[in-house]
């Protein structure tokens, strides 16, 4: 509820918003969105961290340990913190151009609209540093195959766990 809360409210210097459930393929698709569009500088976590999946606490720590050479996050408290949908190249642009910022509990409105009109007022190094002023080099992100969904023809469930697409 809290994101589309924030998506109603609409404040102006909110780029994007939503949620992510798992600890992998949810972070996957924000590294994906975040380094396309390269003006996004910080990305503000608030509102619950899943249990189990710990969502939120592995974003924070692909910010600041990123992945092993399995693409395992350094850090993570998650259950299974393994990108297997990005490359290393694309962790890493996200390292240089996000400043992640840790409001993981928060679910006040206020607070966090508050917070992102301070951040958008912030001074921003392309580099991650304050001293050369170098832009960051962008990183051509891998081409999506698209393809037409058809009914299954026989469903197996995942015994790991399963999710829910929800169009609206």
């Amino acid at each position: 509820e809290l994101a589309e809360s924030l998506a109603k409210f609409r404040p102006k210097e909110l780029c994007i918003v939503g949620k992510t459930e798992t600890e992998n393929i949810g972070i996957d698709k924000v590294i994906k969105n975040v380094i396309t569009n390269p003006t996004i500088r910080f990305l503000l976590l608030a509102g619950q961290d899943p249990k189990g999946h710990r969502s939120g606490k592995t974003l924070l720590a692909v910010s600041e340990s990123g992945v092993d050479e399995r693409m395992r996050v350094i850090g993570s408290p998650g259950r299974r913190p393994v990108l297997r949908n990005v490359s290393r190249d694309e962790v890493e642009t996200f390292r240089k151009q996000v400043q992640v910022v840790d409001l993981v509990g928060c679910e006040d409105l206020e607070r966090i609209t508050a917070k992102i009109r301070e951040l958008s007022q912030s001074p921003v190094f392309l580099c991650g540093c304050e001293e050369c002023g170098h832009e960051i080099t962008s990183t051509s992100v891998a081409a999506v195959t698209v393809i037409q969904a058809e009914a299954p023809a026989k469903v197996e469930m995942d015994k790991a766990g399963y999710f829910v697409i929800i169009p609206q």
